[in-house]
């Protein structure tokens, strides 16, 4: 009988290259069996949410992360969507407390850019990979509801318009989409509890609403994408990023941060105080950076734990 050794080369070869993929499935085990049956919240903002490619590799995430049988909502805001909107429509972005101040005509143009374009092409994203995605925001079903936000600036309180603050939680919506095996699509607008303010909607920060459907739904973990790669150890001095920190020593960074980061990580304190095992802040500008925190033992973003837990990072 004739042997073919090249062939029996060959085929040895094709086995060691594939070889590293079987590394990294079985990397990823013990991380799949913790999530497996869980909620995962995820607030998708910053450049992923405005590069095309950035948006494809989320979308296979999040798709990934269902087919592994954890159960992803997704929630979103729009901020460079809806300022360039505004500018179309001849309106002024303006802030105020890190918040952008928010007028009727305003609201209008949120509510559409929200609704009506972010949430719509996010759920087309997902959906191109089956019937997953299920979009609504936090008017449907009550699911937030939120009374008007007035900051404190220099001691005095001041209107920012349709600008809201969370005051509850139904959860109900949800939970009935996760059970029927879809993904649902949260825009970060609230409806209003204010008497005499009946079908009036609120402008909420993305990053708050997550971590406040995070907490409220039980949540194993709340993911928030950023333009950063973490929390720096003492930004600007330091590029060094937090891989850890429980809530507590969380609390006395907070003063020293960069507005920016102050809603997400207040977010995740919030959320690691309310039931959430873990809060994580990764660089959404790398693509799969989902999968790369939650399945290796790496991870590459900022990871809040509670003050009495002890947890890998």
């Amino acid at each position: 009988m004739t042997v073919n050794h090249s062939e029996e080369r060959k085929s040895s070869t094709r086995k060691h290259t594939a070889l590293p993929k079987a590394q990294i499935l079985i990397e990823a085990l013990p991380w799949l069996v913790r999530h497996n049956g869980k909620t995962v919240v995820v607030k998708f903002g910053g450049n992923a949410m405005i590069d095309d490619e950035l948006k494809a590799a989320f979308a296979q995430d999040i798709v990934f992360l269902h087919q592994a049988g954890i159960k992803p909502v997704v929630v979103h805001g729009g901020g460079p969507q809806i300022s360039a909107a505004l500018d179309r429509h001849g309106i002024v972005s303006e802030f105020k407390a890190g918040l952008r101040v928010t007028t009727e005509d305003a609201m209008d143009v949120v509510r559409m850019v929200l609704a009506g374009h972010v949430q719509r092409e996010l759920v087309g994203l997902l959906n191109q990979h089956g019937p997953l995605a299920v979009g609504l925001t936090g008017e449907d079903a009550h699911t937030i509801t939120a009374t008007k936000h007035q900051p404190e600036i220099d001691g005095e309180l001041v209107d920012i318009g349709r600008v809201g603050e969370i005051t509850a939680i139904d959860t109900g919506a949800i939970e009935a989409l996760l059970a029927d095996g879809r993904i649902p699509v949260v825009s970060s607008i609230a409806r209003s509890q204010d008497d005499g303010d009946v079908g009036h909607v609120y402008n909420v920060n993305a990053d708050t609403a997550a971590a406040a459907l995070a907490a409220a739904l039980g949540a194993e973990t709340l993911m928030v994408l950023t333009d950063v790669e973490g929390l720096y150890e003492d930004w600007p001095n330091s590029d060094e990023v937090i891989s850890r920190l429980t809530a507590s020593q969380l609390e006395k960074l907070l003063p020293e941060l960069s507005s920016g980061m102050v809603p997400k990580m207040e977010g995740c304190l919030h959320a690691v105080r309310n039931g959430v095992n873990t809060a994580r802040v990764i660089d959404g500008r790398v693509q799969h950076s989902i999968l790369l925190e939650i399945f290796t033992d790496e991870g590459i973003g900022t990871m809040v734990v509670p003050d009495e837990t002890e947890g890998d990072s």
